[in-house]
């Protein structure tokens, strides 16, 4: 009777650890097909005949909404992409990377953060990104690709790995930056795995992908 149990609860083991690396990946992905489709329609719209962004309105934009679709985020280096949402709360991570409110936007002066999950969908690999590897973020009207300059693990209250810059929490910032932070290890939360990219260069959308994503 025994054995029965315990091979009983093997096999419920078994299957939770089966859905949780692919079950969960499987849905992840269905919702970040839909973002991706979602954010083609938004992007529909053409931009400026250069390629170039619209120009920015004279006041301040609005940030986005909760949970909109603000960018795409390619790793090469891990075959990867994935949609960015706004947000980091546990509704906006559930299926996407989330951007810090209040950093700066893709290519923008200062620190463009990003938080995702360690799953197998999204941020599970962050560890195999090396010095050197690039980032590419797409916007509508822009391409913005980043260098790894640096990862590190850190408590989960070392929020100055998000700030404008990193360490230097009352700078000015005078360049343009990009962390990911997901948690450290794996099936834990205790540290964060945090990696640091700075901004090489940046080419309008009509130009097509860049040189790393082909």
């Amino acid at each position: 009777m025994l054995g029965e149990i315990l091979i009983t609860l093997s096999v419920v083991l078994l299957l939770f650890v089966a859905y949780e690396f692919w079950g969960t990946a499987a849905v992840t992905n269905g919702e970040q097909h839909d973002l991706d489709r979602q954010l083609s329609q938004e992007w529909s719209h053409p931009p400026a005949p250069d390629g170039s962004p619209p120009p920015a309105p004279t006041k301040a934009p609005r940030p986005p909404a909760p949970g909109a679709a603000i960018a795409r985020l390619y790793i090469p280096a891990l075959d990867r992409r994935w949609v960015v949402v706004e947000g980091i709360g546990q509704r906006q991570l559930r299926h996407a990377p989330g951007h810090y409110p209040g950093t700066a936007m893709p290519g923008g002066i200062g620190n463009f953060a990003v938080a995702g999950h360690r799953t197998t969908a999204l941020f599970w690999s962050l560890d195999d990104v090396r010095p050197g590897d690039a980032v590419v973020v797409e916007t509508q009207g822009a391409w913005y690709v980043y260098r790894v300059v640096r990862s590190r693990v850190v408590k989960p209250n070392d929020v100055w790995v998000v700030a404008p810059v990193p360490e230097r929490t009352r700078a000015q910032p005078t360049t343009a930056m990009l962390t990911l932070t997901t948690c450290n290890p794996r099936f834990d939360n205790y540290e964060r795995l945090v990696v640091h990219a700075e901004l090489v260069r940046e080419q309008p959308s009509s130009a097509g992908k860049p040189s790393e994503l082909r």
